[in-house]
């Protein structure tokens, strides 16, 4: 299940952040960021946390008053035997099988060769680790933390994302840096 996008957008409708890991141009995005947050804030909170929307699957979650919503592939892969089991690597090389299976993004191969990658659950606790790591930065992260220090919301997903691929889930390793560059300051 590749990530495509992550965006934070607050009770408004107003993206504070987007990152995106495919090739879309400045009208795609805002069309798409568009359809989707309309779509998103318009369920209310008894409704499940995942939509499909085009080619995407959306699994979203609200933490006080920002919209975390991650944009993953809604396809199926024909690359592998059936009956197989195989932890998906997105599209960067490098993702580490540990991590991959800390998150539990596993999938099992479907009868005649196809592969559902399907573990909304897995993202949503993507999600949640993204929240906590900003908690533990900003201290309880709301949307003015975004909007002040979003090379630092920025930074903390490239520690955790990499082309799309959750490469980094210790919140440690990823506000190390973070915390180097605070006191390089």
């Amino acid at each position: 299940m590749g990530i495509r996008f992550i965006l934070m957008v607050n009770k408004q409708g107003q993206t504070r952040l987007a990152q995106y890991y495919e090739y879309l141009t400045i009208e795609e995005r805002r069309a798409l960021e568009g359809e989707i947050v309309r779509k998103c804030l318009a369920r209310n909170e008894q409704q499940c946390s995942f939509v499909e929307h085009r080619n995407y699957k959306i699994v979203y979650r609200r933490y006080a008053s920002l919209f975390f919503l991650v944009g993953v592939d809604n396809e199926e892969r024909r690359d592998h035997r059936p009956g197989t089991l195989f932890v998906y690597r997105g599209v960067a090389p490098k993702c580490s099988p540990a991590t991959e299976l800390c998150l539990g993004i596993v999938c099992y191969l479907l009868s005649w060769g196809t592969a559902k990658l399907d573990n909304e659950l897995a993202i949503l606790e993507f999600i949640h680790l993204l929240v906590e790591t900003m908690d533990r930065h900003f201290g309880n992260v709301c949307e003015l933390d975004i909007m002040f220090h979003l090379e630092k919301a920025h930074f903390m997903l490239e520690e955790m994302v990499m082309n799309g691929c959750i490469v980094e889930t210790s919140k440690a390793n990823i506000l190390t840096p973070i915390q180097l560059m605070d006191k390089a300051s």
